[in-house]
Parts: structure tokens; sequence; C-alpha cells
């Protein structure tokens, strides 16, 4: 008898376990959004360390196994550590922030605490960083995790494609792994998109957070300069760089960027920002952002001899839907110093003083600290071993032919632009962010179509990338959206309402929901 009334409860509790079990198993990562994690984890149905753990577990199937993307460079070893704590705070005191848990791919160039930070370099491997670079440091103020560091072009030389001397060969696009991620934040674009954290930070020179996000079909920003800090950053050319978003949609995007842009005394260019920036950037996500909206369509960057035909197809029908969606449309839209400024005109090669400057910060104890200790050191990839020996060779900036030409070209563009943009009272300018479609990885002589850096850089104005679609059956393009300085709400609004109508991102199928989770 008293063997048999212990089975009665016993058996009860077994014939409750399938109820019983952890909601948080029901949890997809896969196309997860910031507002999902935040949900799930306020309805105690996740926890922050069974989500980090399904991130884990997605990249020791996918980053090196299975389609091999070869994305991260580093996994933040003290991942599940934080995520546990954070499940204590809020049980004891609530949340530590809008970003409470939310995992962040980051490039490997933002400095970190407890990653190092070598830029696609085994000149730098190893490098630990004493501080957080600004915009890391913001996402931790918020709750987020740096959860790992990302495979980059090397010291993010290239536009075209993802690979250095840190991580052997090169990253592979999700979405055709014969395909190049563009470069240089090729890593995080590749992770965002096969959903191997919630977001990601990556860094634009010239074009490598549009373009990327734009081959693997995500939402990218490039801010105003000035308007987001490069502190904390390793510099490419410091008066283009800009740090910030890459992620699966607009409202991921705007969230990230509502808590890294503003004003940083470590940064003196973001003082421009003072009074620039709205009280929050969310209030931008309006459905209906795009009616009355007047755009302009730059076929300068799309003609039929310099675009793929399948672009050129998606780019009409994103003109036909933003006409749809109420936009008013100057169709051509022409800035006749596009053709007639040379693009490499408008960038000063100044890579050797910016990164001289900053390698004795970045950590004392580091073995190189000039881009001579780079090149002596022979540690990088053969790649950009005639570009590390250029760059040595420039002259100071102050007698720079290219770079004094560069403070000429830049401000005739800027003006040029600003100039039509204002006798044609658009709001915005539209544009595919790349004419041609991912490239097969290693083909750097069939055209590349990238237009990333023709308006924003040079100009130092804002632009966003968003999903317009696929071409040949399984490659991503973008449409960019550009506007003038300190315009980010109403670009915002645009893409918003363009994706909110369109919702044109799929994720790839080379890394499907993982089938040991239920």
């Amino acid at each position: 008898m008293k063997t048999a009334r212990l089975l009665v409860p016993l058996l009860a509790v077994l014939l409750a376990a399938p109820t019983a079990a952890p909601a948080f198993q029901l949890f997809r990562t896969e196309e997860a959004t910031i507002a999902d994690i935040q949900a799930a984890l306020t309805a105690r149905t996740l926890t922050c360390r069974a989500l980090v753990q399904m991130y884990l577990d997605r990249i020791e199937a996918y980053d090196k196994k299975g389609p091999g993307l070869n994305a991260i460079v580093t996994i933040n070893p003290d991942a599940l550590k934080v995520a546990d704590a954070l499940d204590a705070k809020l049980a004891r005191s609530g949340p530590a922030g809008p970003l409470h848990c939310v995992p962040i791919i980051v490039k490997d160039n933002y400095e970190t605490v407890d990653m190092p930070t070598s830029a696609g370099s085994l000149s730098l491997k190893g490098a630990m960083s004493k501080g957080d670079a600004f915009q890391v440091r913001k996402l931790r103020e918020a709750g987020a995790i740096m959860l790992v560091k990302t495979n980059m072009a090397e010291f993010a030389f290239d536009p075209f494609e993802t690979v250095g001397s840190l991580l052997p060969g090169y990253t592979k696009n999700p979405y055709a792994l014969e395909r190049v991620t563009a470069g240089s934040s090729g890593g995080t674009a590749a992770a965002v998109a096969a959903n191997f954290g919630a977001v990601g930070l990556g860094t634009d020179t010239g074009n490598s957070i549009r373009g990327p996000a734009s081959h693997t079909s995500l939402v990218g920003i490039r801010s105003t300069m000035g308007l987001t800090s490069r502190d904390g950053i390793v510099p490419l050319f410091l008066d283009k760089d800009v740090g910030g978003p890459m992620t699966r949609t607009v409202t991921d995007a705007v969230t990230i960027f509502d808590l890294i842009a503003g004003p940083d005394p470590a940064d003196p260019v973001t003082a421009a920002s003072q009074g620039k920036r709205p009280p929050s950037y969310m209030t931008s996500l309006v459905k209906d952002g795009v009616r009355g909206t007047r755009l302009g369509v730059v076929r300068q960057l799309f003609t039929r001899e310099n675009t793929d035909p399948e672009v050129m197809m998606r780019m009409e029908q994103a003109l036909a839907d933003l006409k749809r969606l109420g936009a008013d449309l100057v169709d051509p839209f022409r800035v006749a110093e596009i053709d007639d400024i040379p693009p490499p005109s408008l960038f000063c090669l100044r890579f050797k003083f910016d990164i001289n400057e900053y390698l004795p910060r970045l950590a004392p104890s580091a073995p190189v600290k000039s881009l001579e200790d780079i090149i002596k050191s022979t540690k990088f990839h053969p790649s950009i071993e005639k570009r590390l020996l250029d760059r040595q060779a420039e002259l100071p900036l102050a007698e720079n032919p290219r770079c004094i030409k560069s403070l000429e070209t830049t401000a005739r563009l800027r003006e040029a632009v600003q100039k039509a943009m204002d006798d044609a009272r658009v709001d915005a300018l539209v544009y595919p962010t790349w004419a041609f479609p991912p490239r097969l990885i290693g083909d750097l002589n069939t055209p590349h179509g990238n237009n990333s850096p023709r308006l924003s850089p040079p100009t130092g104005f804002p632009a966003i990338t968003v999903p317009m679609g696929f071409v040949h059956g399984t490659l991503p393009v973008g449409l960019q959206v550009f506007g003038r300085a300190w315009s980010e709400p109403t670009l915002i609004k645009i893409v918003y309402g363009y994706e909110q109508a369109t919702h044109h991102r799929r994720p790839p199928a080379s890394t499907p929901p993982l089938t040991t989770q239920p």
C-alpha cells in the first residue's frame, strides 16, 4: 500500500510533464526580432540562457560545418555567464534595458572588452582593448549581449569580398554558397542573414554596411557623418568611416540606431549632431510613410548598359511599388557631377595616418603600433600587400595631391546634390544598392555594380538599403534610399513603408531551423 501511495503523485508528475515542459523550447530563433525576444522573455516563456544557447547551436551547426559560412571569428567565452546574470536580473528586478538579452553580432573592427579586436588581420591577433567602442557600450547599457565577432575584409580594404589573414578562407553568402557577401562587413551580413544572432553591427567607408546588407537581404543604415560615433572602431579612412546596424527588419535597425545615434565627446565629429536628432527615431516607423514623399530616381546609377537585366526589373517594380504607395517620382533625376567627377577622386587614401594614430590606443601591448609594423610583420593576406605598401608611401595629408583634390571634389559633389534635390523639391533619391547580383567567390573581373560609394560617403549624407527582392532565383538585391544631411527620419519612413508593403526578405535555405530544436 505504501508503494502504491508513493506511485500516485509520481504518476501525476509524469502525466503532467509534457505540459510542464519549458515553453521556451517552442521559441524559434529563425527571423526572431528584438520585439519577439523581449516578448518571450517578459512572458517568461524564454530564458536568456536558452536563447543564447540556441544561437550558439546554430553557429556550431552552420558556420564551420554544414554550409560552412565561415562568418565567425570569435565567440564570446562569457556569453552564457552574461545570460545567466541577465536571467537573474530579470527575475530580481526586471529587464536590464530595451535590449535585455539581445545577442549582437559584432564586426571584428569594433573594440570589445571581452573579445579581441583584430580587424581581420593576423598582425593584430589577440589584441584586447581595455574599453568598448562607443556603440558597443551603448548597446550593453541597454542590456544586449555581445555574442560573437565576425570576419571582415582585412582592415576593411575590400568592398567586393570578405577575406583576411585572421580566418582562413572566404565568408560565403548563405543564399548562394559559391558567391560573395560583398565587403567588408560580409561576416556580419552572413551571420545576421543566417540567424546566428539577433542583429549586427557593421562599418561603412564606401559600401560596407549597405553592400553586404544588399547581398544578403538585410537592412543597413549609413548615417549622416557626425551622427554616430566612430570611437573604438579601427579606422580605414576616418573622414568617411561610419558604423551602424545591419538587421533583418527596418524596425530592428531603427531600434539599434536609436540607441547609438548622437554626440560622443570621444569623437569630435559628433558635436555636429547636437540638436539634429529627434527625441526618438522610432516615431518614424510609419506604415504609410511613403505617401506624400517626392523621390528622385537616379537613373545615372542604373542604365541598361551598366545594370543586370533582372536587377533592372526589380528596380522598375520597386518604383511601381513606391508610386502605388503614394510617392511622387521625379524620373529621371539627374546630377551632372555624378558623371563628371571620377569616383576615385572623391576619396583620400589616408589609412596610414589614421591607423598610426589609432593603433597605440587599441592595446599598448599589441605587437604592432603602426602601418610599418604591420608590413614588417608579414602577417596579412597576400591580396592586400600592394595596398599596404602603397598606403605606406602616401605623402602627408597636407601635401598629398589626391587628398587635397578630394576636399574640392567632395565639396563640389555635396553642393551639386543638395542644389539638385532642392531645385527638384525631392525628399530623397532612390537607386539599386548594387546594379549586379553577388559575384562568384574569386571573380574580380565581371561587372560589380557597386553604387554605394557614389553619393553617400563623399557627401556625408545618409543612406539606407532595404531588401528589394531576388534575382536569378536566390540572389538578393537591395533598394538604396539616400537623403540630405540629418534626414534619417524621412528615410526611415520611406524604407519602413516600402518594407511593410513588400516584405521581400526571406531566410536563406542553406541554414534551416535545426531539427534538434522542437
